[in-house]
Formats: structure tokens, C-alpha cells, sequence
């Protein structure tokens, strides 16, 4: 037969990382995954150093959902998502495995649920500090959430915003290094003033604030100051907004899209520093998912 089931998800940036006051937001952009369930094994095996996909089965096996009734089970994983570098190719990874096995066994969940088993397998992976609920939102649906992980999905949402325009907002992703491992819990502790700040900035409406927010107390919990110089250029050279994705370690640039050499000064600047780039958009909610609140 080949393909049993097919599911698809997008990447997404930080806006609030949910270490920092137990509170955690993240912005859906313009990056994709597709993931395909096979009964025989693809040309390419996809790479899963943390055992992600192993621990999707296991955990919608144990949540009591419909298995495939073939006895050998494969994924093909297609994303244009880089890995470790803040942009939630896990949780899309996550997101749309889940989605593949809905579709080959006519299972159907609310994305809430999705939500629930992606962060079970997350932490069956041990590749989150806080359960990745709101990384896993966002690469579901569009449009930012306040999440508060400690709740069940259904339950978690504690407000809501449409999310900046992809007709007024270029987004450059400053691809760096991999990250080669999480920071600890309690390097989190000693900039709670600036990740609050970033919350206030959310539940004002202003998405893009909290990004740079976010990503001046993620520079202090990396404890890099190259961090800090990186996203000090954006906005020297006419970024409307800056900030480490995640836990690092790809820097994200907000710039209007009505001015084009903003663009391509901040393009040209990294670019000679030898930094790859990417050029995306935000994905803003669909009328269904909007709230009363603007952003």
C-alpha cells in the first residue's frame, strides 16, 4: 500500500519561552512539515536522534487510540523547519505525526488533544524543559497564545491574539550553530524582570515587543553575549524587532514589508557575516481563532 496517513504542520518563533515565569507564547511562521505513515520503509530515513517518532506511537498507543493494523510501521518526515534552533521543528514534527496517524485510522481530535500527546512525547523524548505546549499550539493553528503548560490543552489558553500581518511583516531567520543542549531550569530564575515584561507586551496586543523582550532575557539565560550583539544589528539597521528563538539558537527579525531596503540592508549585514538566512512570514488566525483583542 505504501502511505497509510499524512499530516502537516508549520514551524514557529518565541515570543514568551515558558521557563522563564510559567507562562509561555509562540508565533506560527511560514515554515512547513509533512509527515507521511508508511506500511513499507521510504527512500530516506528520517533523522531521530531523540526518538520523537517512536514516542508519538507509543503515547497514542497508550492514550487508547486506534492503532494501523499493519505490523511494521514507518515515517517519512519532509520539513523545511532547521533543526535545533528554536523553531519548533519538534513539536511540528510532533504535530504532524499525530495528524498522519488521525488520517490513517479515521481518527478524529480536537487540536487541543493533539496538543496534549505532543507534549507527552515530548517529555518521553527528553527534549523540553516545560512540556512544549505552547510550541505545539502554535505550529497547529495561527495566531498566538498565552499558554499555561501546567493545564491540560483545553484548559491552558489564557488569551489570544490574531498575530502581526504577513502583508505588513517580513520575518529573516538568522540561522546559527545547532544547539547542542538545553539550559537548566534555573538559569531562567535571574531575568524573570525582562521575561514579565515580555508578557506585558503580549496581553497589550504588541506580539512583536514580546519577541524582543523574550530574546534579551534568553540572551542572559544563554549566558552568550555574541546573542546579544546579533540581535543589537537587527535593530540597528532597521529591525522593528528582535530575539533568540526558543533555546537558541537562530536569531528572528521583524521588518516591515513596505520598506524593502530594510530588508535588504539587514539581509546584507549578516549576510557578511556569513550567516545562512531565511526569509518567511507570520501566519496570522483564521476568523474562527480570533479573539476580540488586536495584536
Amino acid at each position: 500500500m505504501g502511505v497509510l496517513g499524512v499530516g502537516e504542520a508549520h514551524g514557529a518563533c518565541s515570543l514568551l519561552h515558558a521557563a522563564g515565569i510559567g507562562y509561555g507564547a509562540s508565533l506560527p511562521i511560514a515554515l512547513s512539515t509533512k509527515v507521511a505513515l508508511r506500511d513499507n520503509p521510504p527512500k530516506n530515513s528520517p533523522k531521530d536522534p531523540d526518538n520523537l517518532l517512536e514516542n508519538i506511537l507509543k503515547v497514542w498507543n497508550e492514550a487508547g487510540h486506534k492503532m494501523p493494523e499493519n505490523k511494521e510501521l514507518y515515517w517519512a518526515v519532509k520539513s523545511d523547519i532547521p533543526p535545533r534552533q528554536g523553531l519548533k521543528s519538534s513539536s511540528s514534527v510532533a504535530i504532524a505525526a499525530l495528524r498522519a496517524l488521525c488520517n490513517a485510522t479515521e481518527t478524529e481530535l480536537e487540536n487541543s488533544e493533539l496538543v496534549d500527546l505532543a507534549s507527552n512525547a515530548h517529555f518521553e523524548s527528553e527534549i523540553t524543559i516545560t512540556g512544549s505546549k505552547d510550541d505545539n499550539w502554535a505550529v497547529c493553528e495561527g495566531g498566538w497564545k498565552i499558554i499555561d503548560p501546567s493545564l491540560p490543552a483545553s484548559e491552558g489558553v489564557l488569551f489570544r491574539g490574531e498575530g502581526p500581518s504577513p502583508d505588513e511583516w517580513d520575518i529573516i531567520i538568522v540561522l546559527r550553530e545547532e544547539r547542542t543542549s538545553l539550559p537548566e531550569p534555573e538559569d531562567f530564575s535571574y531575568h524573570q524582570q525582562a521575561f514579565a515584561k515580555a508578557l506585558d507586551a503580549l496581553q497589550s496586543g504588541n506580539p512583536i515587543m514580546a519577541m524582543t523582550w523574550n530574546g534579551r532575557a534568553m540572551c542572559g539565560v544563554l549566558k552568550d553575549n555574541t546573542n546579544k550583539r546579533l540581535t543589537n544589528d537587527a535593530v540597528v539597521n532597521g529591525g522593528r524587532g528582535s530575539g533568540i528563538s526558543g533555546s537558541g539558537n537562530s536569531i528572528i527579525i521583524f521588518s516591515p514589508s513596505a520598506s524593502k531596503p530594510t530588508l535588504q540592508r539587514i539581509l546584507k549585514w549578516y549576510e557578511s557575516k556569513g550567516f545562512e538566512l531565511i526569509i518567511t512570514k507570520p501566519i496570522m488566525a483564521e476568523k474562527e481563532e480570533e479573539s476580540d483583542e488586536d495584536s
